[in-house]
């Protein structure tokens, strides 16, 4: 079996494909961009956009961190389940025999 035909047997193979991923990162680039621009143009003080741009830069650095800190928990859950299925299987092979 070619790698190709085992990623759609084996979901631990399955990734998202490069469309997807460029939609994300070209998703991201546009609203970043966009939010600089109207902040930039907002008719406000500087230090008010001063504490915009602030705001805005820690609300995107928390996101991705929140984002990374979901996958890594749910990576981690994955496998412990995968371990423990592992294990009930192994007991239940032992008691059929």
């Amino acid at each position: 079996m070619t790698q190709h035909a085992a990623s759609y047997t084996n979901p631990d193979l399955l990734g998202d494909s490069p469309a997807w991923m460029s939609f994300i990162w070209l998703a991201f680039g546009i609203a970043m961009t966009l939010m600089i621009i109207g902040i930039y143009y907002l008719p406000v003080d500087w230090w008010i956009r001063g504490y915009l741009y602030m705001g805005t830069l820690f609300l995107t650095a928390s996101t991705l961190t929140l984002s990374k800190a979901l996958r890594d928990r749910h990576e981690y859950e994955r496998l412990v389940n995968r371990v423990k299925s592992a294990r009930t299987e192994q007991v239940l092979s032992k008691y059929e025999s």
